[in-house]
């Protein structure tokens, strides 16, 4: 080689060694899952740093999901908010009205030039996240809603047909009655009872959470959960619980636990429960619908979101935006939509995944898995169509202090509905005013 041409490639060498490599645009992911969750969190935003190399996921665990909303309202006025927040369904309004804080994720991806067919996600699903204009707001992600899980090996011990769960809550009490007998520590139990015993529980019976429409229609909601049909339920619930057949074990998913424990052997909750119960349960358990009470007309009808979506925060450079969009473009491919439903209990997003997981055989191999997705592709009503409230989070945790109230036997159940009816509709009024008004 001669020596020009020697020269001429360690210069190059020098050349391609001194020039830097792109630095990857770092995305912000602020979510609440833990336990099984929080390694699917981590695991679909690892699968996205490794399909590309321009932008990086980071997902930051930052409390319940109240606490990490309430953190990136404190981050955003403070200028440091994350890129992509995970708002549970109660925190919709609030985030609606929310003017400048947020960017509509239909734009997001729109701007980005990354295809988005709001006709793709399950109708029940995207619908909750779509303004009256139509417009897609935030992007629907870890979709649930209430199923009823039972053990079958307490159910065989105490003599009750595994294959037979009960249907309506006159059978729910006479088999929580027949575990106990058996033996059993705690025949049933419930996680996030506000959702599962009240909002839920209108839209299964198409009975109103409140009026008009549950938030959905135009004019000053008013709270109606303290209906006779509540009461009775809550009644029944709190006869349960002084018969040592219902047990109380907390306001959010720490019941879960009693479940896959093996100390309750009925249980009420998320759809998304499943990925912690099906990696901690050691014994054999099924899911089933929600029970229902057979004399009230129209019911079953169809139960409602849960979980949450992910919400674009405002005032972030348009690089920031585009990788955005990649990573919930992303979150929409059919196999990783798929897998996730499968893995998590969490409702598929897409009708294309729920198609692959049909055609895949899951529902077959594990029976009941397809429970709650039969719930909410039903057609809805007025009264069943969601729940969509300002100030639904400190709603929630008014009806959490006055259910405690009656397990306790401190109220009776119409009068914690009635107290929780009125200091809700409080905030309802204090939201109306502070946003509308």
């Amino acid at each position: 080689m001669s020596l020009r041409l020697a020269a001429s490639a360690v210069a190059a060498v020098f050349a391609f060694t001194a020039s830097p490599a792109r630095a990857q645009t770092e995305i912000q992911w602020w979510h609440a899952m833990t336990g099984a969750l929080n390694e699917w969190v981590v695991g679909l935003a690892n699968g996205f740093n490794t399909s590309q190399t321009a932008y990086k996921v980071v997902p930051v665990y930052k409390g319940a999901y109240d606490e990490s909303m309430t953190a990136a309202v404190a981050a955003f006025r403070a200028g440091n908010a994350p890129h992509i927040l995970q708002v549970f369904e109660v925190g919709t309004a609030t985030m609606m009205a929310a003017k400048g804080a947020v960017r509509p994720v239909a734009d997001v991806m729109r701007e980005a030039g990354q295809k988005f067919d709001p006709k793709a996600y399950v109708p029940a699903v995207a619908g909750y996240y779509t303004a009256s204009n139509g417009q897609m707001l935030s992007f629907p992600f870890n979709s649930s809603t209430t199923v009823f899980y039972y053990n079958r090996d307490a159910f065989k011990r105490a003599g009750i047909d595994p294959a037979k769960p009960p249907q309506t809550w006159p059978e729910v009490v006479a088999a929580a009655a027949k575990l106990k007998a058996s033996g059993e520590k705690c025949s049933f139990t419930t996680s996030w009872q506000s959702w599962t015993q009240l909002e839920s529980f209108s839209t299964w019976h198409n009975t109103e959470f409140a009026t008009p429409n549950n938030g959905f229609s135009s004019g000053s909601p008013k709270l109606a959960f303290n209906s006779p049909l509540h009461v009775r339920h809550i009644e029944n619930l709190a006869n349960m619980a002084r018969q040592g057949l219902f047990a109380y074990a907390g306001r959010r998913n720490e019941p879960d636990a009693k479940f896959f424990s093996g100390e309750c052997a009925m249980f009420t909750g998320s759809s998304s429960a499943y990925a912690n119960i099906r990696k901690n349960a050691k014994f054999d358990f099924a899911i089933a619908p929600l029970p229902f009470y057979p004399d009230v007309e129209g019911a079953p009808q169809n139960t409602i979101i849960g979980g949450a979506s992910l919400w674009v925060m405002a005032g972030k450079k348009p690089e920031e935006y585009k990788g955005v969009a990649a990573f919930l473009a992303y979150l929409s491919q059919t196999d990783v939509q798929a897998k996730s439903h499968q893995e998590t209990g969490y409702l598929p997003i897409t009708t294309a995944a729920f198609d692959a997981t049909v055609k895949s055989g899951f529902y077959d191999k594990y029976p009941g898995t397809d429970t709650a997705v039969r719930q909410m592709i039903v057609k809805t009503t007025d009264k069943s169509r969601g729940i969509r409230l300002g100030n639904f989070v400190q709603i929630r945790t008014i009806v959490d202090e006055e259910l405690e109230q009656v397990w306790s036997g401190k109220k009776s159940a119409k009068q914690a509905l009635d107290d929780a009816v009125k200091r809700g509709n409080e905030q309802l009024e204090r939201f109306e005013k502070t946003n509308r008004g």
